[in-house]
């Protein structure tokens, strides 16, 4: 298999970073893995796709650390390939972080995706679920029993009586934006300075005006879901838990936020049974959802990490798993001799 992961930038990968792991078990499973970014891409006059894109020399990697340093070293190959010979195309990116200067840079998957896929390429997730997706207004199309009570708007006057309907405690983020960047909790007390949140956040458009949860003091449940299912491997599923740390009412990683092993209950399967279907019906075939208590927060489509943290309490390398996941599309592509549509595929 043919496969070729696309990031933001190669040079911002980290060891630990889902993407990493897939490559990785990419070539540890016999496949030819490429790693491309935003800057490689190219319509040539003969209408076919191409990228210049970097893969690590073909070897039993044990660490992620050894494959980046690989991948970035001087034996990894650097070649214009072209995407249309590739079997499959994953979109790894988040377009969040390239806002401001480099915004053209966060639609160039789902563009250029579209165009692959015309090929005959499964690009995963499905660029035109993507496209939809491109910010939180997607999370508002899932059924409602599943989600907060929430309004977008960047009327002042609207969240505070929103806020007021809330009995006061509110969260406030912006429409557009991933890992709990501009995330504020609104207090009853908060006075002036909510108009202070709601001036920083409305510079940089739309805001998303939430209810708050009381069991987000407990943390939020990482789960993910491959083909509109719970990704399992060898009875384990990939999940786990972030808790908040001091203060800060936000439990993402990288905002001070603590990993713990994930008590996965029925409610949270019955959530994952409830959003399947739009799942699936948007050709995503690995997302990660985000549930406090029984609401999701989150669906995370573009890039959704941790899957080094669900094998870290579990102990199975569930990146195996979703490479044997789209190992299984291209058999069936190739068994059946025509283009099938991720929608068509989702549930294999």
């Amino acid at each position: 298999m043919r496969i070729g992961f696309f990031v933001n930038d190669i040079k911002t990968e980290e060891p630990g970073y889902t993407t990493t792991r897939l490559a990785m078990a990419a070539i540890n499973r016999g496949h030819e893995s490429w790693v491309l970014d935003a800057n490689a891409f190219a319509y040539d006059a003969d209408e076919k796709i191409r990228a210049r894109g970097r893969s690590a020399p073909k070897r039993q990697y044990k660490s992620s650390e050894t494959y980046l340093t690989d991948l970035r070293g001087k034996k990894a190959k650097q070649e214009r390939i072209t995407i249309d010979d590739l079997d499959v195309l994953m979109l790894r990116n988040d377009p969040s972080a390239d806002s401001g200067l480099r915004s053209w840079a966060q639609t160039v998957g789902v563009n250029f995706g579209r165009l692959a896929m015309r090929h005959g390429v499964i690009v995963v997730n499905d660029p035109n679920g993507l496209a939809k997706a491109m910010n939180k207004t997607y999370f508002q199309l899932f059924p409602v029993e599943v989600r907060p009570r929430t309004i977008i708007t960047r009327d002042r006057d609207e969240i505070k009586a929103f806020a007021a309907e809330q009995g006061g405690k509110i969260v406030l983020k912006p429409l557009q934006g991933s890992g709990g960047q501009g995330v504020f909790l609104v207090d009853a007390g908060a006075g002036a300075n909510l108009n202070q949140m709601i001036e920083s956040l409305a510079r940089d458009g739309y805001m998303i005006a939430q209810e708050y949860l009381p069991a987000a003091a407990e943390g939020d449940t990482r789960m993910f879901l491959m083909n509109g299912q719970p990704l399992r491997y060898r009875g384990k599923v990939a999940a786990f838990r972030r808790v908040r740390s001091g203060d800060d009412m936000r439990s993402n990683i990288h905002a001070g936020g603590k990993l713990k092993e994930a008590e996965l209950t029925d409610s949270d399967f019955r959530i994952a049974e409830i959003v399947r279907p739009k799942i699936v019906q948007d050709g995503m075939f690995l997302v990660g959802l985000d549930i406090v208590g029984d609401k999701l927060m989150e669906i995370n489509v573009f890039s959704p990490g941790g899957l080094g943290s669900a094998q870290k309490f579990e102990n199975v390398n569930f990146s195996h798993a979703v490479i044997e996941g789209l190992e299984r599309k291209v058999d069936y592509m190739k068994y059946y001799r025509r283009n099938f549509d991720n929608t068509d595929l989702a549930t294999l």
